[in-house]
């Protein structure tokens, strides 16, 4: 199924966009573009929407890509126990 796939986006696809190194493996730009949402910020079940899945999905897949958020999540923390 999976070749089935990448046989349907190829013939959908300009000749151009098939010859780039980026239709190699398309879900890895969707993956990047998950990472790059949560990342920024987006709430989970936001980006889970926007990707097309739920969000049981979403934390199990890309909670290993959010980085770099404690100090913020640490920050909201204070500010709602300051009320």
């Amino acid at each position: 199924m999976r070749q089935d796939l990448g046989r349907r986006q190829q013939l959908c696809a300009r000749t151009d966009q098939v010859a780039s190194p980026l239709a190699a493996r398309p879900y890895d730009l969707r993956h990047a573009a998950v990472s790059l949402w949560l990342n920024a910020g987006v709430h989970a079940p936001q980006a889970a929407e926007r990707a097309g899945h739920g969000v049981d999905v979403m934390l199990r897949v890309y909670a290993k890509c959010i980085d770099g958020q404690r100090d913020v999540a640490n920050q909201r923390i204070m500010e709602a126990l300051a009320g």
